[in-house]
């Protein structure tokens, strides 16, 4: 079963996604983190950050790979996921920028057009992750929709990483980071297949606010379904899901989630 934790904000979350990555990298100096983008991540990588300073950890080998990338942006662009994974994860982290990929990297801003190129992106970039030994804990944010990554709905529950058409809903909801111009937004991505990310040994997915109430509901108490493609979470042996109590609202078992929490031995972790 997913665990389920419930948490009062933003903040309290980020603490434990920190405190356990935190354990990690002292555990496994080169541990492989996997990085998501948007607005739900950001407390953790702050939390993260904090302890990484208050008690001096190295991290000098850790390596990293993104979720996912916009198609048809410069790696420069301060929108693409280039220059946010490296704004928010490896300048707080102090993370060499060496060792952290993006999918869009090797395509450095290659245009739609060019198919052969992008075709080839997606497995290379599969076999880099498998070459580092796999994802140790892969952090994911989820859309109104119930899309992580951009695998949107309909996506294959055994698809590797490729390109995707984004949709509306999610061109929408990421405007606001293009000065709320959908027509800024791209219309394409390159995204890790939820067939990929499901092969990280820990997924810890984080959701606030009630506007993600329903696709958590579908997430955690649906049916496994490619239409709400973050139910695929509740395939995986060992996925953590850490929401506040707005997201959680329309979960008919909150209260057993609670108890569980509260109940579970301090050495188990998350």
């Amino acid at each position: 079963m997913t665990e389920v934790i419930i948490v009062k904000n933003q903040e309290e979350a980020g603490q434990i996604y920190g405190r356990a990555v935190a354990d990690l990298i002292k555990a496994k100096p080169d541990a492989v983190l996997g990085l998501a983008t948007g607005s739900s991540p950001l407390a953790a990588y702050q939390a993260l950050a904090k302890i990484v300073k208050d008690e001096s950890i190295d991290v000098s080998q850790v390596r990293g790979f993104a979720l996912d990338e916009y198609l048809g942006l410069p790696l420069e662009h301060p929108q693409s996921y280039h220059s946010t994974i490296h704004r928010t994860v490896v300048e707080p982290l102090g993370l060499d920028p060496e060792k952290v990929h993006v999918p869009g990297d090797i395509l450095n801003g290659a245009p739609l057009e060019d198919g052969d190129k992008i075709a080839l992106a997606g497995p290379a970039y599969d076999r880099a992750i498998e070459a580092a030994g796999g994802i140790d804990v892969q952090i994911l944010g989820i859309g109104t929709d119930g899309h992580i990554g951009f695998n949107e709905p309909g996506s294959s529950l055994a698809s590797g990483t490729r390109v995707k058409t984004l949709a509306e809903q999610t061109r929408i909801d990421n405007a606001r980071f293009f000065d709320d111009d959908i027509n800024q937004v791209p219309t394409h991505c390159i995204t890790q297949g939820i067939g990929t990310v499901l092969k990280a040994r820990h997924l810890v997915l984080l959701a606030f606010g009630s506007g993600k109430a329903e696709a958590i509901e579908e997430t955690v108490e649906g049916g496994v379904s490619a239409f709400c493609p973050a139910s695929a979470l509740q395939l995986h042996p060992h996925a953590t899901i850490i929401i506040d109590e707005e997201a959680a609202s329309r979960l008919r078992h909150k209260d057993y989630y609670r108890y569980a929490f509260a109940h579970k031995p301090a050495w188990q972790g998350i």
